[in-house]
């Protein structure tokens, strides 16, 4: 049997307690460790929450005590941010500068093991940013063992005739947000790395067509069906639609209110608000103005179990968002077969299709209000939709599933065997030593069932790796060591092992 690799999981950022950020970095580092002999590094503020999940310290995770440097930062982004919940682009700016230092740390508790390759990869999981560079990376290189980097996600532009909200989110520093790209140590992490996981689309766009060759597009967020199992079964009666999220100015929960008004006055909705935020006074004040505070409940913050329990008593969530650079609420809903009615634009608009959801348009504030109010109407009228019957709940629950099946099998990471006898390399004409052959076939089947189809034998550079169907961007990016046999799991339905080298 082949012993597991060894994965070097980078996750400053990992908390099974937390959402965001810290949620997403823990469940991809947990997802390695179902196929890798996978250990976390993360900062110290995560270690009592490891230590509740029942981690080891030590044998499980190292927790890296950056505070010296990291706890000032902190307090400087938060005084810069003017306000709570606000200026996303200036905390991100300031974690830029101290995220190196956290690094620094990691490079002298595990420099010796690295340089020994002890450690089959190194995976930086979170920062999500891709503004924020790797000393690692270098690191890696020199000690030739491959750095995987993301998945990366950020950065989504700001829809036209939003500058309201963009002011009000404190977002000043956005308007200049595309200088990081010409940041020295950004260029040089995406060239020492060996493999980069896009998260959305728009980032993927952003990484230099130079470094293409190696992008994996892998969607941000996915779903653990062990935790999202239930069914969604509304009440007979009104419509029951849903917000859940921080209560912020780009995700537009004052404008479901308005857009929603005229029906939760007339009783033909009812509506969930789940979520805190420092909206939460006025959007409470504006629901008593619009005369719909009987028809709407404003629950706060509540525990993600009970947030399934509120989902599933309603028929759609109604999601109209902005600036979504994942949308992990929209597949939460959908794997519960709640129909996500979203703004076509960044995380949401990715995730969800024509079969599974309701997509509107994203024009400017007016339009947006408009065309919720439209299209909810429409459903409180009609008793065809698949919202209000549940035609459309398999369908929605099937395609949350599969990006969340996705999502999990690219987030595993790479599977590299142990070192093997040394086998001779012929240079190729793209200066690359050895060719590779590649056998595809669908992963649902036994191994003992595959049928391979063998691609012929190319130049390791020029390895035609299949595309993702919607984007064209590869779904797997080509990751080698010196005599040894490489395995990468794929994100979509296809399983692609590099038979020899």
């Amino acid at each position: 049997m082949t012993p597991k690799p060894r994965i070097l999981a980078i996750a400053e950022a990992a908390n099974p307690e937390w959402v965001s950020v810290p949620l997403v970095g823990w469940s991809l580092a947990k997802a390695l460790r179902e196929v890798a002999d996978v250990h976390i590094v993360t900062q110290v503020r995560n270690r009592d929450a490891f230590l509740r999940a029942g981690m080891v310290e030590g044998q499980d995770f190292t927790a890296i005590d950056s505070e010296a440097f990291a706890r000032p930062m902190w307090k400087l982004a938060e005084r810069l941010r003017m306000g709570e919940g606000k200026g996303w682009t200036m905390v991100q700016a300031i974690n830029a500068l101290s995220y190196p230092y956290f690094e620094r740390l990691v490079w002298q508790r595990f420099g010796a093991e690295i340089r020994a390759r002890e450690w089959d990869v190194v995976h930086r999981i979170t920062p999500l940013s891709p503004t924020v560079s790797s000393p690692l990376a270098g690191h890696c290189a020199k000690a030739g063992v491959p750095f995987v980097l993301g998945p990366l996600n950020g950065g989504v532009p700001w829809p036209k005739g939003f500058d309201a909200e963009r002011r009000r989110e404190r977002e000043w520093l956005s308007y200049l947000r595309g200088a990081y790209k010409a940041l020295p140590g950004r260029d040089a992490t995406l060239r020492r790395a060996s493999a980069i996981l896009a998260g959305s689309r728009h980032t993927a766009s952003e990484i230099p067509s130079r470094y293409r060759e190696k992008l994996v597009y892998l969607p941000e967020n996915a779903i653990d069906p062990a935790r999202f199992n239930k069914q969604a079964t509304p009440e007979p009666g009104p419509l029951r639609a849903a917000f859940v999220g921080r209560l912020v100015p780009y995700k537009g929960p004052d404008m479901l209110l308005e857009a929603a008004a005229p029906l939760l006055r007339d009783g033909r909705l009812q509506l969930e608000m789940v979520g805190d935020g420092p909206m939460r006074a006025s959007l409470e004040a504006q629901a008593k103005a619009l005369g719909i505070a009987h028809a709407v409940t404003f629950h706060g913050w509540l525990d993600h179990r009970a947030v399934q329990d509120v989902l599933c008593r309603c028929h759609l969530l109604s999601f109209p968002s902005i600036r979504e650079f994942g949308g992990g609420v929209v597949l939460e809903a959908m794997a519960l077969g709640v129909v996500p009615m979203i703004v076509d634009y960044a995380g949401p608009g990715e995730l969800v299709t024509e079969d599974s959801g309701i997509k509107l348009p994203c024009t400017d504030r007016a339009g947006i209000i408009a065309a919720f109010g439209t299209a909810l109407d429409r459903l409180a009228t009609d008793p065809s939709p698949p919202a209000r019957h549940g035609a459309g709940g398999a369908d929605t629950r099937a395609h949350a599933v599969h990006l969340g099946a996705q999502g999990r099998a690219a987030g595993r990471g790479l599977r590299l065997d142990r070192p093997g006898p040394p086998r001779p390399a012929a240079r190729s004409s793209a200066g690359q030593r050895g060719l590779i052959r590649c056998t595809v076939a669908p992963m649902n089947f036994p191994k003992s069932a595959r049928s391979f189809a063998t691609l012929p034998r190319l130049p390791y550079r020029h390895l035609p790796f299949p595309c993702e169907p919607a984007t064209g961007l590869p779904i797997v990016a080509p990751v080698r060591r010196p005599g040894r046999e490489a395995h990468l799991p794929l994100s979509g339905p296809f399983h692609i092992e590099l038979v020899s080298c």
